[in-house]
C-alpha cells in the first residue's frame, strides 16, 4: 500500500488495516517515497526477562552507587542548595 502524509492523518484506520494484513506501507511526501512501515513480526521478538538482558547490572561494581539514596541526594544537592 502507498500512503501520503495526508493519508496518514485522514486514513490511519486503512493504514493500520494494511499492516494487520502483513502488508508494508510506503509513505510518500509530495510524490516521493520517504519511508516504509513494516508490520511487526510477533515471533521475531524473543521474550527475555530484564535480569537476563546483557546490560542488567552493568554498574553493580561502582563504589559510588552502592548506596542509591546517597547517590541521588548527591545528584540533587546542587539543585536544592540553589533554592
Amino acid at each position: 500500500m502507498k500512503a501520503s502524509i495526508l493519508d496518514l492523518r485522514r486514513k490511519m484506520r486503512e493504514v493500520l488495516q494494511a499492516l494487520d494484513r502483513d502488508e508494508p506501507v510506503t509513505i510518500t511526501y509530495r510524490g516521493k517515497e520517504k519511508g516504509i512501515i513494516y508490520p511487526v513480526r510477533k515471533a521475531a521478538r524473543p521474550s527475555m526477562r530484564a535480569s537476563e538482558h546483557p546490560s542488567f547490572g552493568m554498574w553493580r561494581d561502582r563504589e559510588d552507587m552502592q548506596d542509591v539514596d546517597a547517590y541521588i541526594r548527591k545528584l540533587r544537592k546542587p539543585r536544592i542548595d540553589a533554592l
